[in-house]
């Protein structure tokens, strides 16, 4: 599957909007497109599916390791991927986008501002290409896609101004409407706000799909491609899926299916417990819905669930859910599942945004002792815990809940603020805890 990587100069310069609009120029020219992004984000990757009905793969060496992001990729489904970048080409600590695109040998295209520039873009370009040779980065800057860039006079200054090996891959018309609203984590989920069709195809009709064809190259194979997963045909795993829940990464799912059957309920609408030998509470916006759960019989039947020492693993969100009680910015204060002993409370920016790495103190669910798990985090709540509260992990990097420690346990249950991906290992293990019947059980 040939691919290419459309990074930024900055956070904040349109990549979202350039990626949409490219995955539309692609599927208009009959190109069966499969998106990905690049860092451990989950809103980006929704609107490329409420744009492609695809599910977007998520690409972090990081979290998963060289070769666990070349399967990632190649278990994509599509002629070509186009790849999201994250902040600009170069930036992060332990992730970029130059390093994905290192990683799976992609080129880049260049997402530049171009609102109040001409020849000032074919500087910045040129400066970012030549930047790779200065740091040893084993990438190639192919070219550009000019964001907020008027046509005539504008857009032939721009093509001008690039010298023979950056290419002019097209424009983005500045337009109001191809605006994505946010909140506190970011971008509004595509599902809840997708861009609007008809403009996206407007700005569609300014990208070169044929330049962007041309220039695209398949990515690295990993060194194996499939990732032994422990099988029972007869394990049930349920997965927690609504809009309070919502942060999955399709690798995830793909991984419990390999190893057992997948049953998704709603807490929010209060369904039934499915009759399950583990349960998955992603991340998601449990604040947003502090009454809905509050009331929901589904939480109750969790706690009673956990108590008998049922395998519960909640992320973030599924941290908060499991906890005693969950407080709005506002003060509105609202029961959870009480499962582990802690008091959550929202804070008017974030507490915590960063890959993380965690080593168990003991026995978990997810991970074995000693074992160490990769993930990030990004979160808006602190959660206050009981004196005598027992913690999985210590925090190698990142915060975690404390500063120095990660994971609340209690039962079979593991609550964390860290959201892990499939490829760390430690849905492996819970498959594997779901396996396992416990003491007593």
């Amino acid at each position: 599957m040939n691919g290419v990587v459309l990074a930024g100069t900055q956070s904040g310069v349109g990549k979202t909007v350039a990626t949409l609009s490219t995955l539309v120029a692609l599927e208009a020219a009959g190109t069966d497109v499969q998106p990905a992004k690049a860092g451990p984000d989950f809103i980006d990757p929704s609107h490329h599916r409420a744009v492609t009905d695809t599910p977007s793969r998520s690409l972090d060496p990081w979290l998963s390791g060289p070769d666990g992001t070349r399967r990632t990729y190649w278990r994509g489904d599509g002629d070509v991927c186009v790849v999201e970048g994250m902040m600009g080409l170069y930036d992060g600590s332990v992730c970029s986008t130059a390093r994905v695109a290192g990683c799976l040998d992609l080129p880049v295209v260049l997402v530049v501002d171009a609102s109040a520039g001409m020849q000032s873009v074919a500087a910045t370009a040129l400066g970012f290409r030549a930047y790779a040779d200065r740091i040893d980065a084993d990438i190639d800057v192919a070219g550009v896609l000019a964001q907020q860039a008027h046509g005539g006079r504008h857009a032939e200054g721009i093509r001008e101004a690039l010298p023979d090996e950056l290419t002019y891959f097209g424009r983005i018309p500045p337009q109001s409407d191809l605006e994505i609203p946010d909140r506190h984590l970011g971008l509004v989920m595509g599902g809840e706000s997708p861009v609007d069709r008809e403009a996206l195809t407007a700005a569609a009709e300014h990208i070169r799909t044929d330049r962007l064809l041309a220039a695209m190259e398949p990515a690295e194979r990993p060194a194996d491609a499939e990732t032994t997963t422990p099988t029972d045909d007869d394990t049930v795993v349920a997965v927690a899926r609504d809009e309070a829940f919502c942060f999955v990464y399709p690798s995830t799912v793909e991984r419990l299916r390999a190893g057992a059957t997948v049953e998704q309920f709603s807490p929010v609408a209060g369904d039934p417990l499915p009759d399950a030998d583990a349960v998955y509470l992603p991340g998601g916006y449990p604040e947003r819905f502090g009454p809905e759960l509050a009331d929901s019989s589904t939480l109750a039947e969790l706690a009673d669930r956990a108590a008998e020492g049922l395998p519960v693993y909640g992320e973030c969100g599924g941290l908060m859910a499991l906890s005693e009680s969950l407080t709005t910015v506002e003060g509105d204060r609202y029961g959870m599942a009480g499962v582990l002993p802690a008091q959550v409370r929202m804070r008017d920016r974030y507490q915590a945004l960063d890959h993380v790495e965690l080593r168990a103190r003991r026995e978990t669910v997810t991970a074995g002792n000693g074992e160490r798990r990769r993930g990030h985090e990004f979160h808006y709540s602190e959660a206050s815990v009981a004196d005598d509260a027992t913690f999985a992990f210590d925090v190698v990097r990142g915060e975690g809940i404390d500063g120095d420690r990660d994971g609340l346990t209690e039962y079979r249950t593991l609550g964390t603020y860290a959201h892990c991906h499939a490829e760390s290992g430690a849905f492996d293990a819970f498959l594997s805890a779901s396996f396992d019947p416990g003491p007593g059980r």
